[in-house]
């Protein structure tokens, strides 16, 4: 047998070892060169009658990071183009392709030989199916990571783990690992029933061997004649039908029908679980074959995968310029942001200098990180002693002159011109020559701030999102005069801390705030028409967004969407503005003191976690019969909205490049993630289609809906986003 990726050795009790160890990677992952040569290493075992068992282990810190996507991306292009001409074929070869991973680890479960996986570090997708088709496993107790997270990016582990897992565990604890994407550490995978031993690292090796040597059998117990499924699993008996009824409410519930691989899990379960193992495999293979050819898998696989990928290795990254190690950062404002900031930067490592006017609330932003850290303490995420290392970083002050040796600095003190100018003055009076200044306004344009500061080159916008501890998104925002220095910096700093950067031009809003903004607006505008606002939230979450637009509002405060329609009326004038939407906020924080989450008032009234709609809404829009409007345009009114925005910002070149836009918006705003983003969405819809239906919206709800001048030029032309702007939709999938 070949052995590039899989190094095959005998010892001399007859047990074989096959290593994993892909050439040029860090991270082993499934190819189609490694799964034949696996394919061959099993047979090899099988066929030779010295061979007693075989271990399965891993050469690289991690077992595998799972399948190589871009081998099922390479799919899509090529099933598209056989469909057209023959779609029995083409079907029948997709199968057959995707498939075969399934029929490998089956012959591996069946070959009559025990397997032993031993695992340390990282296992995911096809590498944890590895593992459940071995006969025994056994994982490291630190480091080791488990998890089957194709959902994740829509698409479902199509190797045998819907049929295992529900086989070994649990039904529902076996239903919610598949359908969440979650990761699991040793011993809870242990726990579980997925794993069986859990040693030292070093010592994984000799416990696979004991298990050999134990006997292990190399039959499963679902493969014996007497097996019979027990508790839920088993469908036709009445714990079944208590279960699965409440399953696929709970399903519907969580994914608004809205995610086609989730639904297929649910399918390949259930059906699968009433037949043998073998056409159990066959149907979860079909079902996994069908997943393949949904415009919601090669939009997720584009986004969330491809996309995500590239920008985190840094594809906006200007060449040449040289990459910056941080040793010291400063933050200016010690506030909710501001300590978030600094939080983020010193679990990276980083020394912080953490600056306010006082010392009393520089020392209550650095208390903030204190409690961030003491949650993870409490949930066993970190150390106590690793905790009181990060704190320890984070230096307090209301000098200036603190920040001389900073490689970076970003102000995140109140969105006041003025307040901003005063900050950037004093940075730019401390600050080494080598230092980059950054400012993490949300609203204010980074050309206006940037002539405060002595070079509007080294000047740059940093927007983080709340809470910056958790949110994943970065816009790094570009002013007239940034230079590429500043551009690198700050991306090498995004790097640092582990959050995936956008880079956009300079303008209102720049450009997650922008499709947000038009989220918020509909939603109140349906208020205003009489739509009932738990109809609204509703149609929020049926379309795919995270939470409602009312909901959402109030997390990020009435008060401060009030303060963003005055300013944009000040600046812009009154045509700028909803003259509903500023009447609705006006009412709402001016006479009713209803500011959001904040103060417990918003269109929600708040009790601890608890809240519920506000009564007193129908007092200020009232509702109509939900019977009069349509759901299906209402969450198609709270998506096009966003969509369209988002085309806006790239006819205005402050998006530049489609994949920026479409991650930005799921892991910025949450744009429903089944579509791959904003423009995505229209992409998969068909410019053309998308023109009709906003043109039809405008004509009904108004102007707010008309399809800007790019996007009837790309209808005429038959063009997309990524064939436009990005790469070729073929390649980029």
């Amino acid at each position: 047998m070949s052995e590039t990726n899989f190094h095959f050795e005998t010892d001399g009790e007859g047990f074989a070892i096959i290593t994993w160890d892909m050439p040029g990677r860090s991270m082993n992952l499934i190819s189609l060169a490694a799964m034949e040569e696996l394919a061959e290493a099993v047979e090899r075992v099988a066929s030779d009658e010295s061979i007693k068992g075989a271990i399965i282990t891993s050469a690289k810190k991690d077992f595998t990071g799972g399948a190589d996507i871009t081998m099922l991306a390479s799919l899509f292009g090529a099933y598209e183009e056989k469909f057209a001409a023959d779609e029995k074929a083409a079907r029948a070869e997709l199968l057959g392709q995707s498939s075969r991973l399934s029929r490998i680890f089956r012959r591996l479960e069946t070959c009559g030989k025990p397997f032993v996986a031993a695992v340390k570090g990282t296992s995911m997708g096809g590498g944890t199916e590895l593992m459940l088709a071995c006969h025994g496993r056994v994982v490291a107790d630190k480091g080791t990571k488990i998890g089957l997270p194709e959902v994740k990016i829509g698409i479902f582990p199509g190797a045998g783990g819907t049929q295992r897992v529900m086989r070994m565990v649990d039904a529902q604890a076996g239903l919610q690992f598949l359908l969440q994407g979650r990761t699991l550490d040793a011993a809870k995978a242990k726990a579980m029933g997925l794993v069986d031993e859990v040693v030292a690292e070093e010592d994984l090796l000799a416990c696979a061997r004991e298990m050999l040597r134990g006997g292990l059998s190399p039959v499963k117990p679902w493969d014996e004649e007497k097996y019979r499924l027990k508790g839920p699993a088993a469908i036709f008996t009445p714990a079944g039908f208590q279960f699965w009824p409440a399953a696929n409410a709970l399903y519907r519930k969580e994914t608004q029908d809205n995610y086609p691989a989730a639904r297929l899990i649910m399918q390949s379960v259930f059906e699968g679980l009433q037949l043998p193992m073998d056409q159990a495999l066959d149907v979860e293979s079909r079902y996994f074959a069908k997943v393949l050819t949904t415009k919601e898998a090669r939009a997720m696989i584009r986004s969330l995968f491809v996309s995500l990928q590239e920008l985190n290795k840094g594809a906006r990254r200007p060449e040449g310029v040289p990459p910056t190690q941080f040793s010291k950062i400063g933050v200016i404002g010690a506030g909710f942001m501001g300590a978030g900031i600094a939080y983020v930067s010193a679990r990276a490592g980083m020394e912080v200098v953490l600056i306010d006017r006082e010392m009393e609330a520089a020392e209550k932003g650095k208390a903030h990180c204190e409690s961030l850290l003491a949650k993870e303490v409490e949930r066993g995420r970190m150390s106590e002693a690793a905790a009181g290392e990060v704190l320890a970083r984070i230096h307090t002050t209301t000098e200036y002159s603190a920040l001389a040796e900073a490689e970076l600095v970003i102000e995140a003190v109140f969105e006041n011109r003025q307040v901003k100018a005063d900050v950037t003055q004093g940075v730019a009076n401390h600050l080494g020559e080598n230092g980059i200044m950054a400012s993490n306004t949300s609203t204010l344009p980074i050309t206006s701030l940037a002539e405060a500061y002595r070079e509007p080159a080294e000047f740059v916008g940093i927007h983080f999102f709340s809470p910056v501890d958790k949110m994943l998104l970065v816009e790094v925002i570009l002013g007239e005069k940034t230079g590429e220095k500043a551009l690198a910096v700050a991306l090498d700093y995004v790097r640092a801390i582990r959050k995936t950067p956008i880079v956009v031009n300079d303008s209102r809003g720049f450009y997650a705030n922008r499709c947000v903004t038009a989220y918020l607006l509909e939603g109140h505008l349906m208020l205003t028409e009489g739509v009932p606002a738990a109809m609204i939230e509703n149609a929020g979450k049926m379309a795919g967004m995270p939470v409602g637009p009312l909901s959402l509002n109030d997390e990020v405060g009435l008060d401060l969407g009030w303060k963003i329609v005055q300013a944009t009326e000040a600046d812009l004038g009154p045509e700028a503005v909803s003259a509903e939407q500023k009447a609705l906020l006006e009412e709402l924080v001016e006479r009713r003191q209803r500011f959001g989450r904040k103060n417990g008032k918003g269109f929600y009234d708040y009790e601890g976690r608890e809240k519920r709609l506000w009564p007193g809404l129908a007092d200020i829009a009232a509702p109509r019969n939900a019977e009069k409007f349509d759901i299906a345009e209402l969450k198609q009114r709270l998506l096009v909205t966003q969509a369209l925005e988002a085309a806006r910002t790239v006819e205005e070149g402050v998006i530049t490049d489609p994949r920026e836009a479409d991650l930005g918006s799921i892991l910025g705003f949450g744009f429903a993630p089944f579509t791959g983003g904003t423009l995505s969405y229209i992409d998969f819809m068909g410019v053309g289609a998308f023109v009709k239906l906003a043109e039809k919206l405008a004509e009904k709800h108004g102007p707010r809906f008309k399809p800007n001048k790019l996007l009837r030029e790309m209808a005429k032309k038959g063009e997309t986003f990524y064939g436009r702007f990005g790469a070729d939709e073929s390649k980029a999938a």
